[in-house]
């Protein structure tokens, strides 16, 4: 979770002001998933709906600073270090056959089975026709480069 701002605290770059409407909503969202009740659901599937929202906060983050241009470099540095987006995760992101990539224990050998990535990494087109899989780690239905 991001730092909260006090007045010892250095003030947020130019541009700030614009995106932060947009952060406050994903903050929002992510209180109430974290109070919703986990009743009725796999242990697995209580961790799902956060693991979305960092995604989505991080994708808003990466897409307004390497797609569209739309804030600074301070920003950006600014955004990163105060924990609004996973430094990692974009890294990720900027490599190719990783820019779909929905959380890195996905990419982990470590924590599977088989040594090998999750199913979820694996394109449409190799899995069995009309089968639904979806990841143990995050709920992800498929995060391949070449869906």
């Amino acid at each position: 979770m991001p730092k909260i701002r006090t007045q010892r605290t250095k003030r947020p770059p130019e541009g700030f002001d614009d995106i932060e409407p947009t952060l406050e909503e994903f903050a929002r969202k992510m209180k109430e998933i974290e109070n919703e009740p986990h009743e009725g659901k796999r242990i697995v599937e209580g961790a799902w709906p956060v693991f979305r929202i960092h995604h989505q906060r991080s994708r808003y983050i990466y897409d307004l600073y390497y797609k569209r241009k739309a804030i600074s470099r301070e920003l950006y540095d600014y955004l990163i270090k105060n924990k609004y987006a996973d430094a990692n995760l974009i890294a990720k992101w900027k490599k190719p056959g990783f820019e779909k990539l929905c959380c890195l224990r996905c990419i982990q050998p470590r924590d599977t089975n088989f040594g090998t990535t999750c199913v979820c990494r694996v394109p449409k087109t190799r899995l069995q026709e009309g089968k639904v899989i979806e990841c143990v780690h995050c709920g992800c239905r498929g995060c391949a480069s070449g869906d």
